[in-house]
């Protein structure tokens, strides 16, 4: 009878998978709409819908740091009808930055792909006297802990970044917390703060308005959104890349053929020209992956993000 059973559910699974999607997609985006995360999402989603002739719904459950939407998603019926988009922040940073979540990141979902990166740019106030890394660099040993750092809030990503690139470069600045990227930006071009690391979609367009300096970009490659901007390999920092990236999940229990048809159909939508230059249009490197890909990234970036905030003793705000 259990031989039975697990036949049936075999091949239950295996015609679900070869009809879906037969309705309408939800993937939850567990921030508000406008950022990079959300807008990498849309380009992605809007080429899937194409190929799946159904609509993928793109649904903004903001809130705690992304947790709010993400346990929405782990309490999620798991029949690939609702899915999770994620950046390092819900993988790789919550699980060690906050005691108790909702949910256990370890078990609640699987991986299906990688959508794309999201490189770092390390921007400074127009008023700040630095104009490269390596002056940026001089300038912060000869009056520590003077230089100020802005972030998005404690413990995110943009906040990792920045201590990364401290140990890389031996230097101690402040670093003062804002409650979102938004108002981190505005204080920034102030001149109320010196410095803040954000995606290159938020900070490329107020870089080449010549509101902001760019001084580095932390990614392996220079960005073609602003092809003028060194790496930080190239400013002469080493192994101090950083920044974020953009993936799909699904909830645990979802059929695999199902993770195994979405992965494949978002790594033939990334490989297309219109999604790639969309993308990088937007700041983004294009980049999917396999399951098992994105799984060591997702584990990488815990224990290498996870040792900085045990080190530094960071809470979450």
């Amino acid at each position: 009878m259990k031989k039975w059973g697990l036949s049936l559910f075999f091949w239950a699974a295996l015609a679900t998978a070869q009809t879906y999607p037969a309705k309408p997609v939800t993937w939850i985006v567990p921030f508000p709409p406008g950022g990079g995360t959300d807008i990498s999402a849309r380009t992605v989603a809007a080429k899937l819908a194409e190929k799946w002739r159904q609509s993928v719904v793109i649904e903004n459950r903001g809130g705690a740091a992304g947790i709010v939407g993400a346990d929405v998603a782990a309490k999620a019926r798991p029949d690939g009808y609702t899915l999770l988009i994620v950046n390092v922040g819900i993988t790789s940073i919550n699980p060690t930055l906050y005691p108790k979540l909702p949910y256990n990141p370890d078990t609640a979902f699987k991986p299906i792909s990688l959508l794309c990166e999201l490189p770092f740019v390390l921007m400074a106030s127009p008023s700040f006297p630095p104009n490269t890394v390596k002056e940026l660099v001089a300038y912060a040993k000869a009056n520590p802990e003077k230089v100020t750092f802005a972030s998005s809030g404690s413990g995110g990503s943009p906040h990792l970044t920045a201590e990364i690139f401290q140990l890389a470069t031996g230097t101690r600045m402040t670093h003062v917390p804002y409650k979102g990227g938004g108002p981190a930006m505005t204080d920034l071009m102030a001149g109320h703060v010196n410095l803040l690391f954000a995606s290159v979609l938020e900070g490329s367009g107020h870089i080449k308005s010549g509101r902001l300096k760019g001084l580095a970009v932390t990614h392996a490659k220079r960005s073609p959104a602003i092809p003028e901007v060194p790496t930080l390999a190239e400013a002469g920092v080493k192994n101090a890349e950083s920044g974020s990236w953009i993936a799909l999940l699904a909830p645990a229990a979802t059929p695999p053929a199902i993770i195994e048809s979405v992965g494949a159909d978002i790594r033939e939508a990334v490989a297309l020209a219109e999604v790639r230059d969309k993308l990088i249009a937007q700041g983004a490197v294009p980049q999917a992956s396999t399951p098992a890909e994105l799984q060591k990234l997702i584990d990488a970036d815990r224990s290498r993000y996870g040792r900085i905030i045990r080190d530094k003793g960071l809470k979450a705000e």
